[in-house]
């Protein structure tokens, strides 16, 4: 599957949240990006990470295998709706980028379905199953299309799950937001609102995007 710079900007704001964690939950792992990069800055964290697609699977543990975090990362089969934690303890982190676009175009190819639609896992269900996996100081970060930001915000509040940040990405600073990043928590407290923009008008990343990502990019 493609790396997106979206998915790479996602994975450096999670990682910079907090360097203390001692657990932490990938669902929809993928290629194994956001765990990599959540360890790289987490050194002492265990991180479980879970993939319903066989294949998408296999590529996360081979790409886990190759790297300095084999340690830290465990990769697990399952759909996240069975999925239990070993030890039935709760995450102090859980991060997700589901790849659902419910209106979108759908692909005939069933595998790109799953991965790119609600087929399989709908927000509601996926908030139900990071209520009961999150732990009661706990926080859970996803990546969203901007369009759906109230209707998933109103999702994650029918569990009890409310947004304490809320990031509005755009590719650059003449452009729509098309894309959300947002944390939520089991506290309701009063929202921070704040946006970046991944590249200028002239087509060159921009300072904040360069801060945030100068740990994995090897040329900004």
């Amino acid at each position: 599957m493609k790396v997106c710079t979206d998915a790479c900007l996602f994975g450096a704001i999670i990682s910079s949240s907090n360097t203390n964690y001692k657990n932490a939950l990938d669902i929809g792992t993928g290629t194994g990006l956001l765990s990599l990069m959540f360890a790289q800055n987490n050194l002492k964290c265990n991180i479980d990470a879970v993939e319903v697609n066989e294949d998408a699977c296999k590529q996360a543990i081979a790409n886990i295998y190759e790297s300095s975090f084999k340690k830290n990362i465990e990769v697990y089969f399952s759909d996240i709706r069975t999925y239990q934690k070993n030890d039935h303890s709760k995450y102090e982190i859980i991060f997700s980028n589901p790849p659902f676009y419910p209106n979108d175009l759908k692909s005939v190819e069933n595998d790109r379905n799953i991965a790119m639609h609600s087929s399989l896992l709908s927000y509601q269900e996926l908030f139900k199953v990071v209520n009961n996996l999150l732990a009661d100081d706990g926080i859970f970060y996803i990546l969203i299309p901007y369009s759906l930001e109230q209707k998933v915000i109103q999702y994650a509040n029918q569990v009890n799950l409310f947004s304490k940040e809320r990031i509005s990405v755009r590719q650059a600073y003449s452009h729509s937001y098309f894309r959300t990043i947002i944390c939520f928590s089991k506290i309701k407290k009063e929202c921070k609102i704040s946006e970046i923009s991944i590249k200028d008008d002239l087509n060159n990343y921009t300072p904040e995007f360069k801060n945030l990502l100068k740990d994995y990019y090897l040329n900004l």
